[in-house]
């Protein structure tokens, strides 16, 4: 008999580092009876920091299955400080994480924050996630989409030297296009509306400040055009994003880290998704660090990491669908 698939995705969801607010958020959000329904569940952590999540909170983790790596066995570490210990294991939650998405057993991940600078100080050389997760996948190229219910915005380069970002390629800031493109389709959009920003101030104003529009970005915009997608620029990055915020446009293609971050955190810091695209797997996280500050004092907010497990069952499912073989037409 073939295997039954069930009719909801299931999701798996790193800790992320435990001396953060990830427990809390994770524990707080699959609390939610709205969030607890859409999938089924797999929390990858160490029993250690769920059990002090739960006593931090008061909340019981009861609708979903722990994955114990038994990574800070032993090990005891004080909640809102840096700690190499907790930043190994906030990795090592992602690897396995990732592994699950790799052999099938989760649909989709998402990741709670982790603090680059603990895996720093663990011995780890560690850019971002989506770099991490991209060589766990051996996927040579990754992207960055922040995702909110007013905005989308995908970056063509993200965690890099700023100077190192301006020295523009076609070739990647046209597959930074097509990545952002398929996203949106497996949101829902049948023709997603895309702008692409300039680099230089008024998207250079015909070269009066600067030429890199017309060298790169121009190309790469007719080139995704004669692909059929519905793509225009490059627009002046001042204005682009208000234009989008208000129905204009469905994403924005940004072309450096701060160029997308500033007004989609501006605009909905609590409501932001970090999808990461290029993979072979669908991964979301929460558009927040770890805020060690508040950490331990149940001021966590959940609402990010709530809008990443929306988003991935979102996207499982839209991946899912766009699987399954079309009905036969009618004659």
């Amino acid at each position: 008999m073939p295997k039954a698939v069930s009719s909801i995705p299931c999701i798996v969801l790193t800790m992320g580092d435990p001396a953060g607010v990830g427990p809390e958020v994770v524990l707080k959000a699959l609390a939610d009876p709205e969030i607890a329904p859409l999938a089924r569940w797999i929390v990858v952590g160490d029993s250690a920091a769920l059990e002090m999540g739960q006593r931090i909170t008061g909340l019981r983790l009861t609708s979903a299955r722990l994955v114990d790596t038994g990574s800070l066995e032993g090990s005891a570490f004080e909640v809102g400080h840096l700690d190499a210990r907790c930043g190994a294991a906030a990795v090592e939650y992602v690897r396995v994480a990732t592994e699950l998405c790799l052999t099938g057993e989760a649909d989709a991940m998402v990741t709670a924050p982790l603090n680059k600078e603990a895996v720093t100080l663990s011995g780890r050389r560690f850019t971002g996630h989506t770099e991490y997760i991209a060589e766990l996948c051996g996927a040579s190229e990754s992207r960055m989409l922040l995702a909110s219910d007013l905005l989308s915005t995908v970056h063509v380069t993200t965690h890099v030297p700023l100077g190192k970002a301006c020295h523009l390629d076609t070739a990647r800031i046209l597959r930074t296009i097509e990545l952002g493109h398929e996203t949106m389709l497996l949101f829902g959009l049948a023709q997603p509306r895309v702008a692409v920003c300039g680099l230089n101030p008024h998207a250079g104003e015909h070269g009066l400040f600067g030429d890199e529009e017309e060298r790169f970005i121009l190309p790469a915009v007719r080139a995704a055009q004669r692909q059929g997608i519905r793509c225009s620029g490059p627009h002046p990055g001042d204005t682009v994003f208000l234009q989008a915020s208000r129905g204009a446009f469905d994403l924005v293609v940004a072309m450096y880290h701060d160029q997308g971050h500033i007004p989609m955190k501006l605009i909905d810091f609590e409501g932001t998704v970090n999808v990461s695209l290029g993979l072979p797997i669908i991964r979301t996280s929460v558009d927040h660090g770890t805020a060690f500050d508040i950490a331990g004092k149940n001021l966590a907010d959940a609402r990010s990491m709530k809008q990443a497990l929306r988003m991935a069952t979102r996207l499982a499912t839209g991946r899912r669908n766009a699987a399954l073989p079309k009905p036969p037409e009618r004659t």
